[in-house]
């Protein structure tokens, strides 16, 4: 999948709707600038391996560029680009005075050790090290990558242009500087998006059913609110597949349980004891197929296609993935 042309197309139609001039939409019908790069890591068997690495900044009028750094098999410049689009429509969509980056490795994190992982984030930091700052570009965490990996993308800058710089990188530990509530930003926004559509139809919480494709970031704290809250959360999944609990499943204790075994099973926990609890186990596109009030694709992009709709049941999708559909 194209995920540029895909991206220019919806920016095409909001063209058509919206009126805007043509001048506006060429600015935003291509990048202005992508680095492609070729990343060598040497392997804790001592191989040398290369991948390919990218950073777009889509376009800076309103401001530096901003977007995540995601780590991803998949991941290639199109993507990349497409994601760059989608930041600077976000951000100026909200007022806020940047514009739209985004950066990627071509690579499958989990096949790396941890001293293999910290090698690749500061390789990618050396790459781009000449094309980011905190007043042209600054990264963030995205798939697969989270605030340690910020925090050794922003020792390697600072070790590279040899001063201080926090604001080089967001998302990384508080003690380095981070924020406090940036790790839940993206799931409390879905969160708070269901709530409002709750006030508006005057929902009895407990009755309505939520199904979560990805459990990562996004979807895990998006999860654990909701149920918080007093939905019912019914079904979780992550890249290997999902869990089906008709009767509600404890998010809380699935994450501890995904914490020490890495694996996704509908268990409840008191303290470090944990029951499995009866559950279903199904494939991310069954979870898509739900019959649920209100299905979050929290995963990848391109999760709902023309294939696949019709079998979508929901009332209501609320998106946490860029361009799950």
């Amino acid at each position: 999948m194209d995920l540029l042309k895909d991206a220019l197309k919806r920016l095409n139609h909001i063209v058509e709707k919206t009126g805007i001039n043509e001048s506006t939409y060429q600015a935003l019908a291509q990048p202005q600038r992508t680095l492609s790069s070729n990343i060598s890591i040497r392997r804790d068997n001592g191989k040398l391996d290369y991948f390919k690495a990218y950073r777009c900044q889509y376009n800076d009028l309103l401001g530096p560029t901003k977007g995540g750094i995601r780590f991803h098999q998949e991941s290639d410049m199109s993507e990349v680009q497409a994601l760059a689009l989608w930041m600077t429509l976000k951000c100026a969509a909200v007022g806020v005075p940047f514009g739209g980056g985004k950066g990627a490795v071509t690579v499958d994190p989990k096949s790396l050790s941890p001293m293999e992982l910290e090698r690749l984030a500061r390789a990618y930091i050396r790459a781009n090290a000449d094309f980011i700052g905190p007043d042209q570009d600054i990264p963030a965490p995205d798939v697969y990558t989270n605030a340690r990996i910020m925090g050794w993308m922003m020792d390697e800058y600072e070790k590279i242009v040899r001063k201080k710089s926090p604001a080089v990188i967001t998302g990384k530990p508080l003690i380095f500087g981070g924020s406090e509530g940036r790790e839940s930003a993206t799931g409390r926004g879905a969160f708070l998006m269901i709530e409002r559509l709750s006030e508006k139809n005057n929902w009895n919480k407990a009755e309505q059913t939520v199904a979560i494709q990805g459990f990562g970031n996004g979807g895990y704290h998006c999860a654990r609110l909701l149920q918080q809250a007093g939905y019912k959360v019914v079904a979780v999944s992550d890249s290997k597949g999902g869990i089906y609990c008709e009767d509600g499943l404890d998010i809380e204790s699935i994450y501890q349980e995904k914490q020490r075994n890495k694996a996704l099973k509908a268990v409840y926990c008191d303290d470090s004891v944990c029951e499995s609890v009866e559950h279903k186990v199904l494939s991310n596109e069954e979870l898509l197929a739900l019959e649920v009030d209100i299905l979050v694709p929290a995963a990848l992009s391109g999760a709902i296609t023309r294939d696949n709709a019709k079998a979508v049941s929901a009332k209501y999708i609320i998106e946490i993935a860029n361009g799950p559909h």
